[in-house]
């Protein structure tokens, strides 16, 4: 593979202008790992079998980052970087194989470089032919759309269910307050507050939603192993990912139950014990 991030350099340097094809190289720190025991592997020398027995010498002169190279979801794999430009038997330099250039612009629509980048670069190198252009975003979301699809999935039988919680929850409480006009009435015209009476009416049915929270952490905890691969770059137990619909329930609840508390604090007490 011919390409590398410049700015992920960890040790040694970068290729330059002598650099050939085979000669220096540059490995990712999966590659000192494994055939450098994890050891500084700059200045070190190592061979590469190819497939038709052809063994080639080349010499470590820079150390990079990991990066993921086909598949997001795999390891890091060891990696080597050589230069494009290669000797042959007689010694002659040519530009060997195709490559990747990845490049940075502070841009709002990166593609609007595009046909500048057609452009200039055959003018710099006219060995070199623009083939395909693409964002960065366009490759992450061609190798995300499992993980995308699951969540817009999630994100919309989730919100189902939390109307029809907040429904539910509703119900409840306005049928709870009707059922107990008698006692609301009684209270208030003992004195009671309205923050008294918005404690009596909901603190059942809140202590049910935190049980319910509880008992749905739980069961997430314990199925980790079953969803963490359809996971990207989220852990399972990070707080934030947690606190995120924890918060989101409390807020369905304090909703579905404003309506059910305000009729029960407007209730008039002696209306209804007259009534009674």
């Amino acid at each position: 593979m011919d390409r590398h991030d410049e700015d992920s350099l960890v040790d040694g340097r970068d290729f330059s202008a002598p650099d050939t094809y085979p000669g220096a190289a540059l490995v990712n720190q999966a590659f000192a790992k494994a055939y450098f025991n994890g050891e500084d592997p700059v200045g070190e020398p190592f061979e590469v079998v190819f497939s038709g027995g052809t063994r080639l010498r080349f010499q470590a002169v820079g150390l990079v980052g990991d990066v993921t190279y086909n598949d997001i979801r795999g390891p890091m794999l060891p990696q080597a970087y050589f230069p494009l430009r290669s000797v042959d038997a007689k010694g002659t330099l040519e530009e060997r194989g195709d490559g990747t250039f990845i490049i940075r612009t502070s841009t709002a629509n990166p593609l609007a470089l595009a046909s500048t980048l057609r452009r200039e670069i055959p003018r710099a190198w006219p060995e070199f032919r623009v083939s395909n252009i693409r964002t960065q975003l366009e490759i992450d979301q061609s190798h995300t759309v499992r993980e995308r699809l699951l969540a817009r999935l999630a994100f919309f039988f989730g919100m189902v269910a939390l109307l029809l919680a907040g429904v539910g929850l509703y119900g409840v409480l306005d049928y709870s307050v009707l059922q107990r006009r008698r006692e609301v009435a009684i209270r208030m015209a003992l004195g009671a507050q309205a923050a008294h009476v918005a404690r009596r009416v909901t603190a059942d049915v809140f202590s049910m939603v935190l049980g319910g929270a509880l008992a749905g952490l739980a069961l997430g905890f314990a199925s980790v192993r079953y969803i963490e691969s359809l996971l990207y770059q989220v852990r399972p137990n990070d707080p934030r990912m947690l606190a995120l619909p924890a918060f989101t329930i409390l807020v369905a609840a304090l909703v579905a139950a404003l309506p059910p508390v305000i009729r029960a604090v407007r209730i008039d007490p002696a209306t209804m014990l007259r009534a009674e």
